[in-house]
């Protein structure tokens, strides 16, 4: 699907006559005649005549709007059985979703009864779709925005928006994406025209509310995606007010791939006599993910990192740097070795960002070089190798790293360069995951002496030895705030 940014729709600014001198005449730009064959700008009228999403909303075809000549029974049968109309089951049928995950099954149906749910599953186990589903076969037949989601970044929102635009495809539900760094005008435009689900980051949205250019009066559902993540990301407080200026009447639901103590004290706030759903331990990968960490010193590596690409040869590789420096740093070595390689970190505007993903998931870029802006919720299908180019400060983002491979039941690599000074975090991970990760060696590195005595490939973690798990609340301080965003 086509991608326009937001930044681009800018709205029209009123001339100050006053700012300009009365003894002067303005210059006008002379229009040049169009010639035979050349191009000429749409106007914004005709946007809608061409279905496409624009940065803010998506303008739906109305043929495509309900069953069409589409059987309910060529949809999968695990979704037939929970019961969901042949709209939804059309548009479930057209992403090619084969049955539903374990959090769908367990989810979905405690959402269609209108019960607070707390959620906690692993990364890339379908989420999304275990409230999208529920959420908009709740919003047939009514008027005025009845669902928000809140996500961590700006990544994650277009990426839940867009998951609701294609399961709802079918249906006349609306849906906009509210984020930063874009132009107000187009929001505004979505807020008059009353959308039925906004997907928003926090700090936008708070704006918007501070502005008075929404409401949420006929709020039926709040959805709060990648809470734990939210937080880290200095998020707290925007959620607390926002929540303030909420009906108190409404379903909720908090999903999070991780439960430390500080979500319990969101979801105290929040949700009401919720269910609890856990499917599986919230600090373990997924199962078919091949983990290697490699001891190496600091300065070999880059050289790391292309023997890795190297010996393995892959597609589509992710790999992760803690500062925004390091990604600048590793994607300039990289060019240098010319290799495909995009960026994408804080410091990079919204239209690069989004860019680089664009690129990366179209195969363009052979390698994408991120901070942890992209470990939670970023659905890339096809990543075969993730690389901790630094190993994470805290244990639980290397939960999330890793979860950007092996999705949906695929085979996938999590491969991590320890340098001397990274030890002691690989050893939290360890607790942290409960089971040891195996010390992996990588060719040609004789002259390293940390690359001495060593496995030859990454192992599933199911093969390894187990190790006890860190129970222990840290009492080191995380970092939020901007620095994540």
């Amino acid at each position: 699907m086509h991608k326009q940014n937001a930044a681009t729709i800018e709205s029209k600014k009123p001339e100050n006559d006053d700012k300009t001198p009365k003894n002067k005449t303005r210059r006008r730009r002379k229009r040049k005649p169009a010639t035979a064959g050349a191009k000429t700008a749409p106007q914004k009228s005709q946007k809608a005549a061409n279905p496409s999403y624009n940065g803010i909303t998506y303008q739906k075809d109305p043929a495509d709007i309900g069953v069409g000549d589409f059987d309910p029974g060529d949809a999968p049968e695990g979704f037939r059985e929970l019961g969901f109309g042949a709209e939804l089951l059309r548009g479930i049928h057209g992403l090619g979703f084969t049955a539903p995950t374990p959090i769908q099954r367990e989810a979905i149906p405690v959402a269609r009864e209108g019960r607070d749910i707390i959620g906690c599953a692993q990364t890339g186990t379908g989420k999304t779709a275990s409230f999208a589903l529920p959420a908009l076969e709740r919003l047939q037949g009514g008027s005025g925005t009845r669902c928000l989601v809140l996500t961590p970044t700006r990544e994650l929102a277009i990426q839940v928006s867009d998951q609701f635009h294609r399961l709802g495809k079918h249906l006349e539900t609306s849906c906009a994406v509210i984020y930063g760094g874009v132009d107000y005008e187009p929001q505004f435009q979505a807020f008059r025209e009353k959308v039925d689900v906004i997907v928003a980051t926090p700090g936008r949205l708070l704006d918007h509310l501070n502005r008075k250019s929404v409401h949420f009066r006929n709020l039926e559902i709040l959805i709060i995606d990648e809470a734990d993540r939210m937080l880290d990301m200095g998020f707290a407080e925007e959620i607390t007010e926002i929540l303030k200026r909420l009906p108190q009447k409404r379903q909720t639901m908090l999903f999070s791939a991780t439960m430390p103590e500080k979500i319990q004290d969101l979801a105290n706030r929040a949700v009401s006599d919720p269910v609890q759903i856990n499917i599986s331990p919230p600090s373990t990968p997924a199962e078919g993910i091949h983990h290697g960490v490699y001891p190496i010193s600091m300065v070999n590596k880059p050289r790391g990192v292309l023997g890795i690409i190297d010996k393995y040869n892959p597609t589509s590789v992710l790999i992760f740097t803690r500062t925004k420096a390091g990604a600048d740093v590793l994607c300039n070595f990289l060019e240098n070795e010319k290799i495909s390689v995009a960026k994408i970190h804080s410091d990079r505007s919204q239209r690069q960002r989004e860019r680089a993903l664009t690129g990366f998931r179209q195969g363009r870029h052979r390698i994408l070089v991120a901070t942890d802006i992209v470990s939670r919720g970023i659905d890339v299908t096809g990543i075969s190798h993730v690389i901790n180019y630094d190993v994470p400060e805290y244990p639980e983002d290397y939960v999330h790293r890793a979860g950007r491979t092996a999705r949906a039941g695929r085979i996938g690599y999590a491969m991590t360069l320890m340098s001397p000074g990274e030890i002691t975090p690989v050893k939290n991970i360890e607790r942290f995951i409960g089971k040891a990760l195996p010390r992996v060696g990588i060719e040609g590195f004789a002259d390293d002496v940390h690359q001495q005595n060593l496995e030859n490939e990454p192992k599933p973690l199911l093969d390894q030895p187990t190790v006890a798990r860190y129970e222990r609340l840290r009492k080191m301080p995380r970092r939020t705030g901007l620095s994540l965003r």
